[in-house]
């Protein structure tokens, strides 16, 4: 039963990201875009834990972690860049 909800879950989250690129690509606006690159990273997550969850191994999880800190940082760095035009005052 656990390899068939993991097999839903990878389809499911590969029709996810293809959407998120979509939204990437033709975003009509910037927010639109960053909000379509902080919902990738996410995707990406989410993909690394259920791949860790599929070969029962932690590195997978921890390697989740640290993309979860870098895409955090780099959406909030985006952002301020977008508002300000720079990122240090």
């Amino acid at each position: 039963m656990l390899n068939l909800a993991v097999t839903l879950a990878f389809t499911l989250l590969g029709v996810a990201l293809l959407l998120t690129g979509w939204r990437l690509w033709y975003g009509p606006t910037t927010p639109d875009r960053i909000l379509a690159l902080d919902t990738l990273y996410l995707n990406a997550v989410a993909l690394l834990v259920l791949t860790g969850i599929r070969f029962a191994s932690a590195l997978y999880f921890e390697a989740a972690l640290f993309i979860a800190l870098l895409g955090f940082i780099s959406t909030v760095a985006l952002c301020r860049f977008v508002q300000r035009g720079q990122l240090f005052e």
